[in-house]
């Protein structure tokens, strides 16, 4: 039962779930002994992503024996953002602290991040070293990091992780948004510059895999790049003014030696050099346009961002 310290905060736990039926029970009696002790009304809101397992019903389960437990079903798969983001929204009370479902994130951890705010920060993410993990991968993340340092514009981008705690009003910034593209921590900077980080423990994944595989990682930076932040653009922008500079020089190079020697530059393999050059930085300024074009079509297509099938506040009639 919540505590009755006025002093304490009223805390929301919000877990995307995907396929981890066995884990979830686990998960749960971990955070009720952290909850109690430290916010005197707290709920867990544990949010379906479309698990092809019993993942639904272990967190109706979980809703009838513990009354804190909230659960959200959506209808399919839509991303581990696109979860999260509603089930920020489904969140009720002052501070949100989201977490993965593997129980990597320790559950007794979550001070740590709360204790931060009383520095006057709005999100305080809970930083752990990285694993060992493969080539691929571990450069997948590395691109993923630098591309959201980017796109957020703060310092503290470089130790995001899904293990954060948010103060509910920073939400506000977009309560409003819609779109199929999702990333929560440019969202997050949308309303607030306020971003810390402290070093948490990483428990090893009690079951399963991961899911973010190098071509995930290297996707979610895409999106990022082309659906938060117009550096791409003005990339694109430099590189054809760097080979505008370039073909301007060859040009004086090439005017310069007729006048002087009244001969022009020998050497079809030069000129098919140039013109490789100059089509390639074309082409890669059109790809950036054309990545630029599909989201702005996605978006007047007007896919929803998440569609809930059920939720155990209101359950189903059918």
């Amino acid at each position: 039962m919540p505590t009755s310290d006025e002093t304490q905060p009223s805390l929301s736990v919000v877990v995307p779930v995907y396929n981890s039926e066995l884990i979830l029970p686990a998960l749960i009696k971990r955070l009720e002994p952290v909850l109690v002790s430290l916010a005197r009304q707290y709920e867990v809101v544990l949010v379906n992503d479309g698990s092809r397992d019993q993942s639904w019903k272990v967190i109706q389960e979980l809703t009838r024996s513990f009354p804190w437990v909230r659960g959200i079903n959506l209808m399919r798969n839509y991303g581990q953002h696109n979860a999260l983001l509603c089930g920020i929204r489904a969140a009720r009370f002052d501070t949100v602290v989201t977490m993965d479902d593997d129980l990597q994130h320790p559950p007794e951890e979550i001070p740590k991040l709360l204790a931060k705010f009383s520095e006057g920060y709005d999100v305080v993410y809970g930083a752990a070293k990285s694993g060992r993990q493969g080539l691929w991968r571990e450069l997948a993340s590395r691109i993923t990091r630098w591309v959201l340092r980017r796109a957020m514009q703060v310092e503290a981008a470089k130790e995001v992780s899904p293990f954060r705690a948010i103060r509910a009003p920073v939400c506000r910034a977009f309560v409003n948004y819609g779109g199929p593209f999702v990333s929560i921590d440019v969202l997050l900077s949308w309303g607030t510059s306020r971003f810390a980080s402290v070093p948490v423990a990483q428990d090893v994944r009690q079951s399963g895999a991961s899911n973010y595989t190098f071509f995930k990682l290297v996707s979610h930076a895409l999106t990022m790049m082309t659906g938060f932040s117009t550096w791409p653009l003005r990339l694109a922008s430099f590189v054809g003014f760097v080979f505008t500079l370039f073909g301007l020089v060859v040009l004086v190079y090439v005017v310069g030696r007729f006048l002087l020697q009244g001969g022009s530059v020998p050497g079809f393999p030069f000129l098919a050099s140039v013109i490789a050059i100059f089509s390639g930085a074309q082409l890669f300024a059109l790809g950036v346009i054309g990545e630029y074009l599909a989201r702005m079509y996605f978006r007047t297509m007007e896919r929803p961002t998440y569609v809930i099938r059920q939720s155990t506040d209101e359950p189903s009639k059918t």
